[in-house]
């Protein structure tokens, strides 16, 4: 019999197709899971990072076929944005992850409510630590990313941003 735990362990080795050294349960990309275990169905509720996200077709491709190796008569994966994704949601071992990988992981804040006070941050740099750094483009390689350069070490990085 399948168990809710055996569903998230599963869950957490799919690797977000944008960062593979992160998880989609480290991203916080699954906003929940509902087993049905006499039915033998799971529903698994994703939340993408952006509402344009070009992964989620693929994320929720590869929740399916994983979870279709368990003893389930029926998997489906539906999107919500219903709450949003936020960074928030980001875990203590994704900000890490995103650090070593060469991206600077944004700061938590508090509640709900994003505080736009945020943006104009020092953002730290993932190679050296500074904040001596500077805004080069606010678009990255994904939307989800922008462009910064550091005076300290003189590197190109990109910032996870905010939301």
């Amino acid at each position: 019999m399948v168990t809710q735990e055996d569903i998230w362990r599963e869950l957490s080795t799919i690797c977000d197709p944008e960062i593979p050294n992160l998880s989609i349960t480290d991203m916080g990309i699954v906003a929940d899971v509902h087993l049905d275990v006499e039915a033998g169905r799971a529903i698994i509720k994703v939340t993408p990072t952006f509402v344009g996200c070009p992964a989620t077709a693929l994320i929720c491709s590869e929740i399916e076929q994983r979870l279709r190796q368990l003893p389930l008569r029926e998997v489906a994966v539906e999107i919500t944005y219903n709450p949003p994704w936020t960074t928030n949601r980001l875990s203590q071992r994704a900000r890490e992850v995103l650090r070593q990988f060469g991206i600077a992981p944004p700061p938590p804040y508090e509640g709900t409510d994003f505080p736009l006070d945020l943006l104009r941050e020092a953002v730290e740099c993932p190679y050296c630590g500074s904040t001596d750094t500077v805004l080069q483009t606010p678009f990255g390689p994904t939307l989800c990313r922008a462009i910064y350069y550091c005076n300290t070490c003189r590197q190109a990085f990109e910032h996870f941003k905010p939301v």
